[in-house]
Formats: C-alpha cells, sequence, structure tokens
C-alpha cells in the first residue's frame, strides 16, 4: 500500500492538474472563515430539515417495508470519525444481515481475492452480508437518507468527505488533519466522481481537494450533480 502521507505520493496520484492542491495553502482566517463555517452550518440545517419534511412520507413507507421484510432492528448506528476526531453514530437503514460481522470473517477467510479487495478499498462488490432489499437501498442510496438527522444534530454536512472508521485513519497519512477540519458529508466529491469505481488513494485526494477549494456554491453544485450521480448508480454496491 502507498505511503498517503507523502505529499508527492498524492501529487502523482491526482496528477499534473491536481498537484497545486497539495501546496500549502489554508482556506482564511478570522472572520472570514467564521462566516463560512456560520453560512454552511444555516444552509445545512434549512436544508436537511426542508428534506425531512417531504421525505417523511417515503420514510414512513420504508420503515414498514423493512419491518416486514428483515424485521428489526430497522436503522444501524455506525462509529464514525466526525470533525476534530471525535466519534459519532452515524445513522443508516440496515441494509445487511444482523449476523453481518461473522459473515464478513468467514467470507474472508475463505476467500483471498476479497480479502485483498477488503484491504483495498474496505468494500467488497460480492458483499454477503448485503440482504435481498439492502441491495436496492445501497443502490440507490437510500440506505443513508437517515444521516440527515446526522446532519441536523451537527454530526455531519450536507457536502463533505465520506465518513470513515477509526482504521481508515492511517491511510489519509498527513492529509488526515484535511478530514479533521470539517464534518463528514452525507455526500461529496467522492459520491460524485464514480464513488466506490475510483481508488481509495484518489478519494483522499478528492477530500483534501474539497476541504482546501470549499465555498458554498461549490456545495450547491456538488449536491445538483449528486442527483444525476444516484440515478445512474454509479460505483455505487
Amino acid at each position: 500500500m502507498e505511503n498517503l502521507a507523502s505529499s508527492d505520493s498524492l501529487s502523482r496520484i491526482a496528477g499534473n492538474d491536481d498537484a497545486s492542491v497539495f501546496k500549502a495553502r489554508k482556506q482564511g482566517s478570522g472572520f472570514f472563515l467564521d462566516f463560512g463555517r456560520a453560512s454552511k452550518r444555516a444552509f445545512d440545517v434549512a436544508v436537511a430539515t426542508s428534506a425531512l419534511v417531504f421525505l417523511l412520507p417515503m420514510f414512513l413507507l420504508l420503515v414498514g417495508v423493512l419491518l416486514v421484510a428483515q424485521g428489526r432492528p430497522i436503522f444501524i448506528r455506525h462509529s464514525r470519525v466526525g470533525r476534530g476526531g471525535t466519534s459519532f453514530p452515524c445513522l443508516k437503514f440496515r441494509s445487511m444481515v444482523t449476523n453481518s460481522d461473522v459473515v464478513l470473517r468467514e467470507y474472508l477467510a475463505s476467500n483471498p481475492s476479497a480479502l485483498e479487495e477488503w484491504k483495498e478499498s474496505h468494500k467488497l462488490k460480492n458483499d454477503p452480508r448485503i440482504t435481498p432489499l439492502g441491495h436496492f437501498l445501497r443502490k440507490s442510496s437510500v440506505d443513508e437518507l437517515p444521516q440527515l438527522f446526522n446532519v441536523i444534530r451537527g454530526h455531519m454536512s450536507l457536502v463533505g468527505p465520506r465518513p470513515i472508521v477509526r482504521d481508515e485513519i492511517v491511510r489519509y497519512g498527513a492529509y488526515i488533519e484535511d478530514y479533521l477540519r470539517v464534518r463528514p458529508g452525507l455526500t461529496g466529491l467522492w459520491q460524485v466522481s464514480g464513488r466506490s469505481d475510483t481508488s481509495y488513494q484518489h478519494r483522499v485526494v478528492l477530500d483534501v481537494r474539497y476541504v482546501r477549494e470549499w465555498s458554498l456554491w461549490r456545495d450547491i453544485v456538488i449536491i445538483f450533480k449528486t442527483i444525476p450521480a444516484l440515478l445512474q448508480s454509479k460505483g455505487s454496491y
């Protein structure tokens, strides 16, 4: 695995067009930084609240379908790393079997190629833990809609780096500082750039670029780009 703590390493991964992202650059300071954070937070709360009100009928329908098709629990809470390194419970509709840890361990033990895939990206294209209904939820990203509650509570933002587990921190190397400067996002550059079809290293590139080039307008653009990305289901599994 390539050492992501190296600036030269990330610049090579990104290519010439992205190399400038990794120069020493800060988002400003004082009043303008505070105003930017406040405007982003206000935007998050307003849009997430409106989305929850609009999607409430679908939420209730999904809860009923999941209860009949899979039983309890309906929701799951995964521990993820948030801004400043604090942990928070990342909400999702359950899309996996209840003994997913056992199923994953046994599957990786008997499938060397799957083990290598897991080590590379922490994802599996043919994941034996996913339920039949879960395939639809994950393909459409509907399983992540409960994270709107995370946004309202201040754990997450509408747009930002994809939330990671603590085991993934080492993969960011020195650039984990960029990740920790912001709230993880419900969507982001990674989601509109191929998602799981991209390498983990390129995902780090996208996260660093997002943090260092952030603007509220960029957030709005990413949100609008997310809609066709979801409809195409590119890179989602």
